[in-house]
């Protein structure tokens, strides 16, 4: 094997996000650095000689050539078994699957998630650890440690091999496997959810629709959701995977996934709708008339988990989130298990899933995952709402109309401001943490405050420190606003208002969601100073 020692300078721009390293697609494309960054990822890895690593992505433009650089620089880093879904497609939870299944040391996944693609869309580069999770943060910051100092990255000469057929190849020394990017996953679904039971529901009239958005799990959904439990082929729309998604943003929510929405909400809408994202972690629900929101998916599932054969013995414990609503915290209680607040980010669930603490976990963020891998799942949360839908025979409305009843409802919504000028977002969020101090008891309109702090997090399996993780105002009676900038964005920063309000009063359990939440909505801005100093009248999204 031929290495080559190609001299570079490190870039300023690398520190990992939440999610790996994002950013546009031509910034990427500048000369070496997606190699400095893989380069940096290979050194903090240390890895073992002779090991396996997965490679793979979402599919979105500029895939391809990327995993072809990271083949020829696993090969010249002492990796000694690569493998890389066919095409180089492999959604995000197969990967993590795959990693776990094959005992890689890790995994190299390629994608900006819910982030739109194309020649002047985003792009990614993300590491995953041997128990398939992302990285945590003593990873990532040994990561962005070395992109500060590179001089030189290692890569094989020899062009990377063909990745279009499914086998094996011998590759300047090393083993490339290349594998299907479904059949693992689908098997492991298999696993964990009654497919008979839903087969049957879907043979005797269960409709629904799964929007793919044109990006990663459209495979998957054909195989599973069309060929192995036998919904209509027109079931599944949007099913091919585009490096452009299409031109839409592969962002399942209410404003991007709008046609599901209109087809759920019109009077010949299916039982059952979702939809997916990028890369396949994040997830919508659906049912006619309803839209569920992250939030109350999480407790739904945690409260019929057991419903499917994959967690009858019932749950150890539930995560979830900060922002997200505390829907789920009652669920727990119920239960009887424990419920574990923690911040933003998949990563901080690892250690809960690894310890047996945990076994489902979710986020506002439309992701919900178990401890069957070490990322959200977006096609798991939509076969497991079919298993509760088939056993129950309830439709979506009234399981979730009966879940409020039981356990109160929390309204809820989200409100991102988006590209907002970075320094003006971090004034506004100082501006905040100079305030809290003063805050307790202040009213605002009916709302008084009861407690305000920077939210922090003690790890309970090995005592990490996450500080700085979001702003929380907490109201008497419960109700709660929270503000945090996004680490997901490419530009500028987004910032997020989380707004949320408890209501046990049945009664009260269908106003419209701006009705229920306006003094809340009010009480942000004032708290915030949002207009005074974003300039934004409104939010971009509200979810």
């Amino acid at each position: 094997m031929t290495i080559l020692t190609v001299e570079t300078k490190p870039f300023a721009d690398q520190k990992p996000g939440t999610s790996g390293l994002r950013k546009k697609v031509p910034h990427f494309q500048q000369p070496h650095y997606a190699e400095n960054f893989l380069q940096a990822i290979f050194d903090a890895a240390e890895v073992p000689a002779g090991a396996k690593l997965v490679i793979g992505g979402d599919g979105r433009y500029f895939n391809r050539e990327v995993i072809g650089r990271a083949i020829r620089m696993a090969a010249a880093n002492g990796v000694g078994h690569v493998i890389v879904g066919q095409n180089g497609l492999l959604s995000t939870p197969a990967a993590s699957n795959l990693i776990r299944k094959r005992q890689a040391m890790g995994g190299i996944i390629l994608s900006a998630s819910h982030n739109p693609g194309g020649p002047d869309g985003d792009f990614g580069i993300k590491y995953n650890v041997a128990n398939g999770g992302p990285a945590p943060e003593t990873v990532t910051e040994r990561i962005y440690a070395r992109t500060k100092k590179l001089t030189e990255y290692k890569i094989a000469e020899a062009a990377a091999p063909d990745i279009s057929l499914v086998g094996t190849t011998q590759f300047e020394g090393i083993m490339v496997e290349v594998v299907d990017p479904v059949a693992d996953y689908a098997a492991l679904m298999e696993e964990l959810f009654d497919f008979e039971l839903i087969r049957n529901a879907i043979s005797n009239g269960l409709t629904l629709c799964f929007d793919a958005m044109h990006a990663i799990t459209g495979p998957y959904a054909m195989e599973i959701l069309h060929k192995r439990l036998g919904a209509p082929q027109g079931s599944i729309i949007n099913a091919v995977p585009l490096e452009d998604f299409g031109g839409g943003h592969p962002d399942p929510n209410v404003v991007w996934a709008a046609p599901l929405v209109d087809h759920l909400m019109s009077p010949h809408a299916p039982d059952f709708g979702a939809a997916s994202d990028g890369d396949g972690d994040r997830n919508m629900i659906l049912g006619r008339g309803i839209v569920v929101t992250p939030s109350d998916s999480l407790a739904v599932l945690a409260a019929n988990a057991h419903l499917a054969k994959g967690y009858s013995a019932g749950l150890a414990g539930i995560a979830r989130s900060m922002p997200t609503s505390q829907a789920a915290d009652r669920v727990a209680s119920r239960l009887g298990v424990g419920i574990y607040e923690t911040p933003t980010g998949w990563k901080f669930f690892g250690n809960l899933l690894d310890a047996g603490k945990v076994t489902i976990c979710g986020e506002e963020s439309a992701g919900t995952g178990s401890n069957h891998v070490r990322e959200k799942d977006g096609l798991w949360a939509v076969l497991l709402w079919l298993n509760i839908l088939a056993a129950r025979k309830q439709s979506v409305l009234e399981i979730v109309e009966e879940h409020w009843r039981d356990y109160g409802r929390n309204y809820y919504q989200r409100h991102d401001y988006e590209e907002v000028d970075k320094a003006a977002a971090e004034e506004l969020m100082d501006s905040l943490r100079g305030r809290l101090a003063s805050m307790s008891g202040q009213r605002f309109g009916t709302l008084v405050v009861s407690e305000a702090d920077d939210f922090s997090y003690m790890d309970p399996v090995d005592g990490s420190l996450s500080t700085g993780q979001g702003i929380r105002i907490i109201f008497s009676g419960g109700s709660r606003i929270v503000f945090r900038l996004s680490g997901t964005g490419t530009v500028g920063a987004t910032l997020r208002v989380y707004l949320e309000l408890y209501e046990p009063n049945a009664a009260r359990h269908n106003l419209p969601v701006e009705t229920a939440l306006a003094e809340l909505i009010e009480t942000a801005d004032i708290i915030g100073e949002i207009r005074q100093r974003t300039g934004r009248e409104q939010p971009d999204v509200r979810t």
